[in-house]
């Protein structure tokens, strides 16, 4: 059997078969089937399927226009569907909605086949819920890529931006080898480093040796856990303290840590409080310093420089107080261990000991200005009020001093012991003219009857150390 055109085999001997080939198609080959007669009402619904398109169609659809059951959106595919199929016998697959529960739409893709010339409309429908489901889970996937593409891309740009103008030292590490990756000129600054001497570099190795476990076990620890995490630190050859934090994040699949360096704000305070009442005292007779909590000075008066035999402060920022301060028969002074438990020392008999070896007696007040591990202490120096100490600190050691070259009779010659005992003589009334002259080198001098340079000149003779070519004639109208 065949069309009058001869393309299409002639259906019409099914006619009479519609309903049950509606029934048997919406089982075996789709979702639900339609008989639609030539003006498009439906006459038999049939569904298959777990899940029916519409439960109540059987009874609701049938007698109404098959346009009618579908959203106002797709009712043309639904004309263009049946004008197909009256002018060639078959359509093919237009995708519509219909109405569904709670305002949401059933997508649903009709095929038909005219059953002969003047016989039914087969319509059969696949239920695209499911892959309409896939389709938009898709879609919502690839925008959310899209969106953290370019959320990541602008982070970048302004984590770019942030890490060349950050005032903080920033430097990103590698986390499995904890070698510095890059870093920004802050750190370069800080580290007192040329910014491409930084990347390769194991970050330990920008510390302070002591610092060297406490850092690495920070990025070690930032790494196992994720979280951010801080410790504070020392850099090489510098005094204060920073804040070294370190948090981790991923770039290219791998592990970074993001370091950050800062001075200490509890450091910086205390050296702000140091500076401060300071610069109070510069102009008094007393030496007056200001030392961290580990005895290293901060800042030096005029007053105290001078008494050290130093030329300028630069001299002894940074040193031990230790260096020079003593205690009373020479053994290492406990003013700042006192000063720290105590929280006040007044007037301890010490002693500092000069650049050129001399000694002078001094009374040393000390007092905790800031408390904390990160406390800063004051102590004053006075040198006016040891006068009545004289006849029993310095008159005892150099007793004692010649005791000992009495003691070399018979293993030394006469003028051997005559020079030491000449030397020794000048250092003791050289250390009591300056302890008299408040350190005061040029009275001192004068004191004494010599010009300042030949003073400087028999301290550094006594020191063992030779003389300074840079030495000039002093102008205090004294003759060697």
């Amino acid at each position: 059997m065949t069309s009058r055109d001869g393309d299409h085999a002639d259906l019409s001997v099914l006619s009479a078969w519609a309903p049950e080939l509606a029934h048997t198609f919406a089982s075996l080959a789709g979702d639900i089937a339609l008989v639609v007669d030539a003006d498009g009402t439906i006459r038999v619904v049939a569904q298959g399927g777990r899940e029916p398109i519409a439960p109540a169609a059987s009874t609701e659809w049938v007698g109404r226009r098959w346009a009618d059951t579908v959203t106002d959106d797709t009712r043309a595919k639904i004309e263009q569907l049946l004008a197909e199929v009256g002018r060639t016998g078959r359509a093919r697959a237009r995708e519509v909605n219909h109405p569904g529960a709670a305002g949401g739409a059933i997508p649903v893709a009709y095929t038909a086949v005219r059953l002969g010339e003047s016989g039914p409309v087969l319509v059969v429908g696949r239920d695209l819920r499911a892959i309409t489901a896939i389709q938009q889970r898709f879609l919502d996937a690839q925008r959310e890529l899209e969106r953290g593409y370019w959320r990541t891309r602008q982070a970048e740009a302004r984590y770019r931006q942030l890490f060349q103008v950050a005032t903080d030292a920033v430097v990103v590490v590698d986390a499995q080898t904890l070698r510095v990756i890059e870093a920004n000129p802050s750190a370069a600054q800080l580290f007192d480093l040329a910014p491409q001497a930084l990347p390769g570099r194991r970050i330990g190795q920008l510390f302070a040796r002591t610092s060297r476990p406490a850092v690495e076990h920070l990025l070690v620890s930032a790494r196992a856990s994720g979280r951010e995490a801080e410790v504070h630190a020392q850099l090489v050859g510098r005094v204060g303290r920073v804040a070294v934090s370190a948090t981790p994040f991923r770039a290219d699949d791998a592990m970074r840590l993001l370091v950050r360096v800062r001075a200490d704000e509890r450091q910086r305070d205390a050296v702000d409080v140091a500076n401060a009442i300071a610069r109070l005292v510069d102009g008094t007779r007393d030496g007056v310093v200001v030392t961290d909590s580990g005895g290293r000075i901060l800042h030096a008066n005029p007053a105290f420089v001078a008494l050290v035999g130093e030329l300028a402060e630069d001299a002894v920022r940074g040193q031990p107080l230790s260096k020079w301060l003593v205690g009373e028969r020479g053994e290492s002074s406990g003013v700042l261990a006192a000063a720290r438990a105590q929280g006040v020392v007044r007037r301890v008999a010490a002693a500092l000991q000069g650049a050129q070896g001399a000694m002078t007696p001094v009374e040393v007040s000390a007092a905790l200005l800031t408390e904390g591990d990160r406390e800063c202490i004051g102590v004053v120096l006075n040198t006016r009020g040891t006068h009545q100490m004289l006849d029993v600190w310095p008159g005892d050691a150099l007793r004692t001093a010649l005791d000992r070259l009495v003691a070399q009779v018979g293993e030394t010659t006469l003028p051997a012991l005559l020079r030491e005992a000449s030397d020794l003589a000048q250092r003791h009334f050289i250390a009591l003219a300056l302890q008299q002259a408040g350190g005061d080198a040029a009275a001192a001098a004068r004191r004494l009857g010599i010009s300042r340079v030949s003073l400087r000149r028999r301290q550094r003779r006594l020191a063992g150390a030779a003389p300074a070519p840079t030495d000039t004639p002093a102008s205090d109208g004294q003759t060697p």
